[in-house]
């Protein structure tokens, strides 16, 4: 796991290397361990290493293999490398190390951009050919991991952040109008390609984009399950559960490569909990595990200790629990949303954050149980949407999940700011209508994990622990585990509330209670219901001169909302207050004017 960046020229001058040296430094979180830069011709890099796999120099990047004519920055982890490296070095390829990286290198060299294909994991890279002077840039399949790029017509500049580009300095920092509707309408949630900010974008999921070195660019789209019946498998239940708990076995025992210890973020739902019981089925001894709470707020629990412990104890893990109390959160609120590539609104950000910092102090690599909702069809809306025609998906994913309709998300802001329509709604039209995904809740799971999952939890994961150096795995997100539950049958997914197959298979491994409990989500109460400490903050933020200069939010409503901190509420319940106040802290916290 690291930090990459780099600048391309297509006008004939020299890469900017203090720029690329900017965006390293902002970096540095991601990858303390080491730095490294390379540059020749037309092309810079930049790299912050975390030494997760060949802890030796030979791993350090940029890494250059002069005899193929290839330098590359990585960032994630390629679990079949050794594998891979056995096939490679059969085809005649020399290692002169033991990394990932090394492997991902020789396979471009062997396969091209078809190399994805051949990659088992999470990453992202950007490969420049020496003697053409073309560079490639891909992403894994679900996103993982991040890779954003700003271009014109005289460079393209690329980091593993948002911050880390705007370090670099001289793009458009305007607030994207499309953007933001999304934001206001999916949680805060903005899809590839966009961002919040018009002069940056990022590389879609499952992508490989080849950069001629005239600036000309093309992007292919490798990878997307279909969503559709046909199965051997059929509708037998038994056969279903039995393959589906082979597929996530070997997505958990695939994410324990590592010449590191390997921990686990225990929540106490069934999701984290599962991988704890699958590692010691495994036979993983001294298994270590982490928990987090937060102090009660207007009636609300904000731990779930008594699930996390119970696993803890079935399991004999070393299990470490941390509890934060209120106040220490307004001064935990600016750092974590600092930390952020992006503003995000979900309240458990803030305890992703916080426990981070206490986890990487024993270990740097996690297994979380990020994903299994949205690809299992955990959340309660499912139903909702299921039981539409396929012709009438995207309107039923519309009713059960925005945030709120284009007419009241128009009202909320400045004249001039909102887009000219409902461009959120067309995203959802457009993206249902494709081909393949035969139910309403096919399309709907479809656009949740290949739309938006990769901007929400999955970047929520990666940038709240990678600001502590800790690198975070997500088994359910193993594509073979993703391509073989796209397959399953919605009622196999549905029943029981949701995520059935799972909770089958849980049943065999885990305690009762831990499968039968009410679903949970990581409480903050403290930033829900606008705790005292939380709130001024919040007020600080909303008054600022700069937020007054901005101008996004009508401002007759943030007032009204300041006076009445909980009364504003999203369709589904979120804090409207939280979801305003969290654009402008992230824009101030990263000097966006």
């Amino acid at each position: 796991m690291c930090g990459l960046s780099g600048e391309v020229r297509f006008d004939g001058e020299r890469p900017d290397l203090a720029a690329v040296e900017r965006m390293t430094d902002v970096l540095e979180p991601r990858g303390p361990d080491g730095r490294g830069a390379w540059s020749q011709g037309a092309v810079a890099f930049g790299h912050r290493r975390l030494e997760i796999i060949d802890l030796s120099e030979r791993g350090a990047q940029p890494m250059t293999d002069s005899e193929l004519g290839l330098t590359i920055v990585f960032n994630g982890c390629v679990y079949n490398y050794r594998e891979l490296r056995s096939r490679l070095e059969q085809r005649g390829h020399r290692f002169f190390s033991r990394s990932d990286t090394e492997v991902v290198l020789k396979a471009y060299a062997e396969w091209g951009a078809g190399c994805v294909d051949h990659l088992v994991g999470m990453f992202a890279f950007v490969v420049a050919e020496h003697r053409t002077g073309r560079v490639v840039l891909a992403r894994d399949r679900l996103g993982i991991k991040p890779l954003y790029v700003t271009q014109d017509a005289d460079r393209l500049r690329f980091a593993s952040s948002l911050p880390a580009l705007l370090a670099a300095g001289g793009m458009d920092t305007s607030i994207d109008p499309v953007a933001l509707h999304h934001y206001l309408s999916w949680h805060g949630t903005v899809p590839a390609p966009r961002t919040i900010l018009a002069g940056i974008r990022k590389i879609p999921p499952a992508t490989v984009r080849v950069v001629d070195p005239d600036g000309t660019h093309r992007d292919s789209c490798y990878w997307q399950p279909s969503y559709t019946r046909g199965s051997d498998l059929g509708e037998d239940p038994a056969l279903w559960r039995e393959a589906i708990d082979d597929a996530l076995r070997t997505a958990v025992r695939r994410r324990t490569v590592a010449d590191v210890p390997v921990g686990v973020l225990l929540s106490g739902g069934l999701d984290s909990s599962l991988l704890v019981a699958l590692l010691a089925e495994g036979g993983h001894e001294d298994i270590v595990t982490f928990a987090m709470g937060f102090e009660a707020e207007n009636g609300e629990d904000g731990d779930e200790f008594l699930y996390s412990d119970l696993v803890a104890r079935t399991f004999g893990t070393d299990h470490h629990q941390f509890m934060i109390p209120s106040a220490r959160l307004s001064s935990a609120l600016v750092p974590a949303i600092g930390a952020m590539s992006e503003p995000m609104v979900s309240h458990d950000a803030v305890a992703f954050h916080l426990l981070s910092q206490r986890v990487a102090e024993d270990v740097k690599v996690v297994l979380c149980g990020q994903g299994a909702d949205e690809v299992f069809a955990g959340y309660g809306w499912y139903a909702q949407i299921a039981s539409a025609a396929r012709p009438d998906a995207a309107g039923a994913y519309a009713a059960a999940y925005f945030d709120r309709p284009h007419k009241d998300l128009t009202a909320m802001l400045r004249p001039g700011v909102a887009a000219g329509h409902d461009v959120s709604r067309e995203f959802v039209r457009a993206h249902m209508s494709a081909p393949g995904a035969e139910t309403a809740l096919d399309a709907s799971l479809r656009m949740d994990v290949h739309a938006l999952m990769a901007d929400d939890p999955v970047k929520r994961v990666d940038n709240m622990t990678m600001a502590w150096g800790l690198e975070a795995r997500v088994p359910f997100l193993d594509h073979e585990l993703v391509e073989l539950a796209a397959a399953c049958p919605p009622q196999l997914k549905l029943a029981q509330g949701g995520k059935a197959v799972l909770k089958d298979i849980g049943r065999k491994i885990l305690p009762a209670e831990v499968v039968d409990r009410p679903k949970g989500y990581f409480p903050v109460p403290a930033v829900r219901h606008m705790a005292g400490p939380v709130l001024a903050q919040v007020r600080e933020t909303l008054t600022a001169p700069e937020a007054r200069r901005r101008g996004i939010f009508d401002q007759a409503l943030v007032a009204e909302m300041l006076a009445a901190p909980n009364r504003h509420r999203t369709h589904r319940g979120a804090n409207t207050l939280w979801q305003v106040a969290s654009l402008e802290i992230w824009l101030q916290a990263h000097g966006v004017n």
